[in-house]
């Protein structure tokens, strides 16, 4: 009976150079592993002792990354240990067994969206009407699920986000901002129900989970246990639940302390 892990990936075990927190002393900083290369920069990183704390989680559990990234973001990530069986992508809209998308789940999520929430069209065309090209930098749909927009975050007007988030609840849409980020997604699009999939055909007798944002708190919720980091859209609303640790670190040291506890928390199971 395995331990399931499913693991938010960006500002919860991996990060960019701009979260990485490093505020130690330079001489003091840890050795950092490039996990994610993107138009031939370095784009992502963990901490060697992550890196190595990861490999030992993977021989010790059913280890799926759990992202709100495309199918071709996830894929140049390039994390170490044995290769994942499962990874959920697009907050859920894709279930990637042994690489490839099943059709068959994708295509519940789908049919459930058209039935409980206003059309991406709607959405993007008020993104696209509403925000100002004064601070956003790129207007994006992932796959065709979703979108985002990228935004010059120090410029955005506060106002403006809480009108989207009230506009986009009355339409069974959900906001969510992460670094420079805005997201819009549909409500049933869930990063737990597809956790719950995958718990279901591995027949897994645990589950745990981590994240950092809003996007996360319902992989969190429907965990038997999970951690958030001291950072992230869940930490500065001070979020939190009773079977759920809010850890004190942030950056990628965070990172390292989460697959520090879900380790041990999947061994501690074993004995």
């Amino acid at each position: 009976m395995p331990v399931l892990v499913a693991s938010d990936l960006d500002r919860t075990l991996i990060y960019s150079a701009a979260a990485l927190a490093l505020t130690m002393p330079d001489a003091r900083a840890p050795r950092l592993l490039c996990v994610e290369v993107h138009e031939s920069r370095p784009l992502s990183f963990m901490t060697e002792t992550a890196a190595a704390l990861l490999t030992d989680l993977g021989d010790a559990a059913v280890f799926v990354p759990t992202t709100t990234r495309t199918r071709k973001q996830y894929q140049r990530i390039n994390l170490p240990g044995p290769q994942p069986k499962y990874a959920i992508c697009a907050n859920g809209g894709h279930l990637m067994v042994d690489g490839v998308s099943d059709l068959d789940w994708h295509a519940r999520v789908t049919a459930r969206l058209a039935e409980h929430c206003a059309p991406l069209d709607e959405v993007r065309g008020h993104l696209l009407a509403t925000a100002d090209p004064a601070w956003v930098r790129k207007h994006r749909v992932a796959e065709d699920l979703f979108a985002y927009l990228v935004v010059e975050r120090e410029l955005l007007p506060e106002d403006w986000l809480k009108e989207l988030a009230v506009w986009a609840e009355n339409r069974g849409w959900t906001v969510s901002l992460q670094g420079r980020k805005i997201y819009a997604v549909p409500k049933p699009l869930t990063k737990s129900a597809a956790m719950r999939e995958v718990a279901r055909r591995t027949g897994a007798h645990l589950t745990l989970a981590a994240g950092d944002s809003l996007l996360d708190a319902d992989l969190l919720l429907a965990a038997d246990k999970g951690w958030r980091p001291g950072h992230g859209e869940l930490a500065d609303a001070g979020w939190s639940a009773p079977a759920i640790a809010a850890l004190p670190e942030r950056g990628v040291l965070a990172g390292e302390r989460i697959l520090r506890e879900l380790l041990k928390e999947t061994r501690g199971t074993a004995r």
